[in-house]
């Protein structure tokens, strides 16, 4: 999609196995053994490889959408209801909520808006 333009790399990480395997670790994740970084396309700076930018939106998204958490039986039973869910959020995260790091909602900060819509608004703006 970006053709050649991008810089892409991944950090693959390797999990070892804890030597607790009782019910208090069943649901937490191995321990980190290994990093290395694969370049994928571009030529990547290798400081900036991470994945904190992915776990942060990861994260996010889990503790505003009772779907995404795990082990829940909030799933969506239908692909237009999860995709209803998730567009929802992300027209509320990137319109609505003004975000702490830069006092403006995304929109607003990218100049895609020129105010910070409240709920109501969204919801006719999405119904229309």
């Amino acid at each position: 999609m970006f053709g050649h333009g991008i810089d892409f790399a991944q950090l693959v990480k390797t999990y070892g196995t804890t030597a607790d395997v009782g019910p208090a670790s069943r649901y937490s994740p191995g321990e980190v053994v290994q990093t290395h970084k694969v370049v994928t396309i571009g030529n990547p700076n290798d400081d900036a490889v991470c994945m904190s930018h992915a776990e942060r939106s990861n994260l996010s998204i889990r503790m505003a959408v009772r779907r995404m958490t795990r082990l829940t039986n909030a799933h969506s039973k239908k692909w237009e209801n999860h995709q209803a869910a998730m567009g929802l959020y992300f027209a509320y995260y990137n319109f609505c909520r003004v975000h702490s790091t830069f006092k403006a909602t995304p929109a607003v900060a990218s100049g895609l808006a020129e105010w910070t819509w409240g709920v109501a608004e969204l919801l006719d703006t999405i119904t229309v």
